[in-house]
């Protein structure tokens, strides 16, 4: 499907339904009915999610009509999603590798939540909706929002820093056990947190390490550019390495293994993790490494 209007909403005073604030905003829908009727054929994305009439705009975020091509429907997305942790309000689910959280292309993780989640019975609720993101080759941990006050709930949480999220990694090289990275990014400050519990020695790499990792800031590709900065790039990390240091064909050592959080709604300290993926596990296991 083509875009062919797009709207940017402006700073609010106060939350409005989709359905209200989305009257007038594009030229070929101007009408209240018009807009229920795109909802309806699944041509409204906002911010790469699927609208609903009820979901409720907070400011800032990217509205995007498309153009219906001959079909009547948005075809659904079937991916074998696990599902960690859900609720009425909330759900975190495993991400693979290889997949976007979201987008304007009809293969992401936002696209399957409806066949993979139990629909919400509270008032407000809308399609779920993933609160923050993880990068296309990164595996594990996702927090998805089910209806409209908690997703701006999760979504504060998250800005006021009160969301701990834990990533594993396997990097290059020796490095200190525990340490902290200060290295700006984008010339913002930037701080990342990491501490290595396993090592093997490698013939390729001479070591590689199982790191805990913990972003204090949310920088993009922040990890990444971190453990380069130090000296000791991610495994598979094929746009922020050394020479000679690449290993292609598999895939990015990224995983975000555990999210803590506060319930929004039943205040239960809620800590969700996620397995290593059996590649981790295998370099350490055998203790050696190509």
């Amino acid at each position: 499907m083509n875009v062919i209007e797009f709207h940017r909403v402006s700073k609010l005073n106060k939350p409005l339904r989709f359905q209200e604030y989305g009257v007038g905003i594009f030229k070929t829908i101007p009408t209240k009915s018009g807009i229920k009727k795109a909802i309806k054929k699944e041509v409204i994305f906002i911010d790469g999610v699927l609208a609903t009439t009820s979901k409720y705009i907070f400011g800032g975020e990217k509205i995007e009509l498309f153009e219906l091509k001959n079909q009547p429907t948005f075809k659904r997305l079937k991916l074998n999603l696990k599902v960690l942790f859900e609720d009425d309000y909330l759900a975190v689910i495993h991400k693979p590798a290889g997949i976007l959280v979201s987008g304007n292309t009809f293969a992401t993780i936002a696209n399957g939540l409806t066949e993979h989640l139990k629909k919400s019975n509270q008032p407000d609720a809308v399609k779920p909706q993933p609160i923050h993101r993880l990068d296309y080759p990164t595996s594990g941990v996702l927090l998805i929002g089910k209806t409209s006050a908690t997703i701006h709930a999760l979504s504060k949480l998250f800005e006021n820093k009160e969301i701990e999220k834990t990533y594993r990694a396997v990097t290059i090289g020796k490095m200190k056990k525990a340490g902290e990275i200060k290295f700006p990014i984008d010339e913002k400050e930037a701080l990342s947190k990491f501490k290595v519990i396993h090592t093997v020695t490698s013939k390729r790499f001479v070591q590689l390490n199982l790191v805990e990792l913990k972003p204090k800031t949310g920088r993009k590709h922040q990890l990444r550019k971190h453990l380069l900065s130090i000296g000791n790039p991610i495994l598979g990390d094929t746009k922020y390495y050394l020479d000679h240091k690449i290993l292609n064909g598999k895939g990015l050592y990224l995983h975000a293994s555990t999210l803590e959080l506060i319930h929004p709604v039943t205040k239960e300290k809620l800590v969700i993790t996620e397995d290593l993926p059996k590649k981790f596990k295998t370099i350490f296991a055998e203790q050696k490494a190509n």
